[in-house]
């Protein structure tokens, strides 16, 4: 399930199925991998139990959401934090998940780059020796020395590394939208429905 968040003036709310609007309004810049977005939330916290958790229950709970759609492909939409009273616990929610990503920036590698045809070379950072090698794709000579590194990456998968993106991006969003007094509110994206209105076959 891919979630939106958003936060807008209390009174610009609207309720379901007007859309929210589009001006007034504070997103953060997600990549657009869903998954990623859940995992970013998965451990950590907002009052007391998972932060993911709290989002499906908010979701897909009996009672469902009645806010209107963030825009095309999502649904109604549902009060995650509310200012002032959810504002510790969402600060505390956002230094959480800069900890997360800090935690998880992997190990940090020099990177260096074959002058003939490209080909790339990382070596963690406690691991470099000046040495030169050949290189495996054309045969000519790299020389694997700290001063001549491209520089410093970190040395993770790209899904981590989209995790991490979100984890911040969603960090400094909380921080603002709490800053200003806005509500943070939360929509999941709509299944495609068939075409032509029929169920899907087994």
């Amino acid at each position: 399930m891919g979630f939106r968040f958003l936060a807008v003036p209390g009174h610009r709310l609207v309720d379901h199925p007007r859309a929210l609007p589009d001006e007034d309004r504070l997103e953060p810049e997600l990549p657009p991998i869903p998954e990623a977005v859940e995992r970013a939330l998965a451990s950590a916290e907002f009052r007391d139990i998972r932060a993911r958790d709290k989002l499906r229950s908010l979701l897909q709970s009996d009672r469902p959401p009645k806010l209107g759609s963030p825009g095309a492909g999502f649904g109604p939409s549902a009060v995650f934090a509310q200012p002032p009273q959810d504002l510790p616990a969402l600060l505390r929610l956002a230094d959480e998940l800069e900890t997360l990503a800090r935690r998880e920036a992997g190990e940090r590698a020099l990177v260096w780059k074959c002058t003939e045809c490209g080909a790339r070379y990382a070596v963690p950072v406690a691991l470099v020796r000046p040495v030169s090698i050949r290189c495996e794709r054309c045969g000519s000579p790299v020389e694997l020395s700290a001063p001549r590194s491209l520089g410093e990456e970190a040395l993770i998968d790209p899904f981590l590394g989209a995790v991490n993106q979100c984890r911040r991006e969603l960090a400094a969003f909380f921080r603002e939208a709490m800053a200003r007094g806005w509500p943070v509110l939360v929509a999941a994206g709509e299944r495609p429905s068939m075409a032509g209105g029929e169920p899907a076959r087994e």
